[in-house]
């Protein structure tokens, strides 16, 4: 195991998190590991997925403020156009 995957989830970026997730799943998909290390490399697994799961949830959120306030941008505010009627003469 190296210092990198020893890292506190909130210091590493997105790419890290997932790049070390690959790895930890090859890990024990391999086979190779013993019990005690398998078992610390699954829960390792599972803290990286809760944190980039809750990353990409966050974007979303995020994501989804911006194309709510960009459709409101777009919408034109007709409270102040002046009222227009149509009469038949």
């Amino acid at each position: 195991m190296s210092a990198q995957q020893n890292r506190p989830l909130d210091e590493m970026t997105f790419k890290e998190a997932s790049v070390e997730l690959e790895q930890v799943v090859r890990q024990l998909e391999s086979g190779d590991l013993e019990l005690e290390e398998a078992l610390e490399r699954y829960q390792r697994g599972v803290e990286l997925l809760s944190s980039l799961r809750a990353r990409l949830a966050s974007a979303e959120q995020r994501v989804q403020v911006l194309v709510e306030s960009a459709r409101q941008d777009d919408v034109p505010d007709t409270a102040a156009a002046p009222a227009t009627a149509f009469i038949d003469e």
